[in-house]
């Protein structure tokens, strides 16, 4: 299990595991915790991008999922997110970009594979391509 700690920035296209000796090239991911804010997006399939829906304010992870695969031979993260706030209403989409207030435990395991994506010319979205087995 990873900690990440206060004012950590976790951002869906660029999160590496820092904590870890080698980087996960493949795996599921679990996370609960609290942004201090948060940029989900939604993937508008007409604009070939993803609309922001901004949080800023203070909101707790009720799920963080997602997996590790490898893009350009470097480890890349897609998570999607629901959060919550303080009146109870919940918001949830693609994960952008976070900044961790005060924790966010994440459970990652990596598998003996390894799962490469490439840009889809027809969406714009990088998408599993290539599954190796290791």
């Amino acid at each position: 299990m990873d900690w990440i700690c206060r004012s950590d920035q976790l951002a869906g296209e660029s999160y590496r595991r820092a904590q870890a000796p080698t980087p996960c090239k493949l795996g599921p991911l679990l996370a609960i915790g609290a942004f201090s804010e948060i940029l989900l997006g939604f993937f508008d399939r007409e604009r070939k991008a993803y609309d922001e829906i901004p949080i800023r304010e203070q909101v707790e992870v009720l799920a963080l999922t997602g997996n590790f695969t490898e893009q350009d031979t470097s480890p890349r993260l897609h998570a999607h997110a629901v959060v919550g706030k303080r009146d109870g209403s919940a918001y949830g989409g693609h994960l952008l970009r976070a900044t961790v207030f005060p924790t966010l435990e994440v459970v990652a395991t990596e598998v003996a594979a390894e799962l490469r994506r490439a840009v889809d010319p027809e969406t714009g979205v990088a998408l599993i391509r290539q599954i190796v087995r290791t």
